[in-house]
């Protein structure tokens, strides 16, 4: 079985989970998960560790930690085993507390600050425990809905911006995502984000491949698998090379479909697509929605589009 990434630097933002062994319950009492907060209070003194959200559940547990210190599996190692000490002598028990490593999601958090706070207070409404997420006495979400004060280790500052510092707006989306529909793929989501280890939208994954994994990406071991997975985000320039080699006589609607494919397949936005050709993000709108109705309509660019996708899987 492949390993998880472990993308480490300083301010990383992620979110951590630990499962106890086999499943089992790490937590049997209030008193226990007490405990494990007074180590992540210490986790905050000792080591930095800077906790925004967390959750507490029988078997597992949930955070969303910042590292200023870039010092992430020190944190764990720390946590991990401080409360495994603590648990096996109270409930003279032996043996390994936790189901093998710890797992990390690298997030980027200005855009998805909000998505794990619902995802994380969102466990016990999941798991049937309570209807509603503050009625859950072991997470951070009665101190985002202000009916307690948050201990001094627990910055709720970040994540509540992410809300416009509104309490208000920060229930409502807690309220709307946890409805059906949109909590199942609220978890989907988490779920593709753990296979590699990161949330985040292209650009963001591109920079952490081109800034921190450069070398392991081109020499990756075989318990690193998933790196396979984060290759290059191509540039708007190659794409646009790619459909001019395979147009020919049709290369007048080059640049219609660099704009199709870079926003379709890529995920460029349409500011940067029209940064790079000099028109407004509207014309980019605009040119997308004309080229993808006539592609429907034209096997030719059909088989253009998908010689450029089979070069660039190819490349990567």
């Amino acid at each position: 079985m492949s390993r998880q990434l472990r993308i480490e630097y300083p301010g990383a933002f992620y979110h951590v989970y630990s499962r106890g062994n086999q499943k089992q319950r790490i937590f049997f009492s209030d008193e226990d998960r007490y405990y494990f907060l007074k180590v992540l209070r210490e986790a905050h003194e000792r080591l930095g560790a800077v906790a925004h959200l967390y959750c507490l559940m029988d078997s597992h547990y949930h955070l969303a930690l910042e590292t200023p210190d870039a010092n992430l599996s020190r944190i764990m190692h720390f946590m991990n085993s401080a409360y495994s000490i603590y648990l096996n002598k109270k409930h003279e028990r032996c043996g390994h507390l936790f189901q093998g490593r710890f797992k990390a999601i690298l997030i980027q958090a200005d855009a998805y600050a909000r998505t794990l706070s619902v995802y994380i207070h969102g466990n016990p409404v999941r798991k049937k425990i309570v209807e509603r997420p503050e009625e859950f006495p072991w997470s951070s979400c009665r101190d985002y809905y202000g009916s307690r004060n948050p201990p001094a280790w627990l910055d709720t500052s970040f994540v509540l911006g992410a809300f416009g510092n509104s309490r208000e707006n920060l229930k409502l989306e807690h309220e709307r995502y946890l409805s059906a529909a949109n909590e199942a793929a609220l978890h989907d989501e988490i779920r593709k984000a753990s296979r590699i280890g990161i949330l985040g939208d292209d650009e963001f994954i591109d920079r952490i491949r081109r800034s921190y994994l450069r070398d392991r990406i081109k020499n990756p071991d075989h318990e690193l698998c998933e790196l396979r997975r984060l290759r290059a985000r191509p540039e708007l320039s190659e794409i646009a090379q790619l459909i001019d080699s395979e147009m020919g006589s049709m290369n007048r609607l080059a640049k219609k479909c660099t704009i199709y494919f870079a926003h379709r397949f890529i995920g460029f936005k349409l500011k940067e697509i029209g940064e790079h050709f000099g028109i407004s993000p509207a014309a980019v709108s605009e040119s997308y929605r004309k080229t993808a109705k006539e592609i429907c309509s034209n096997e030719t660019l059909q088989r253009i589009i998908e010689a450029v996708r089979s070069r660039l899987a190819s490349a990567g």
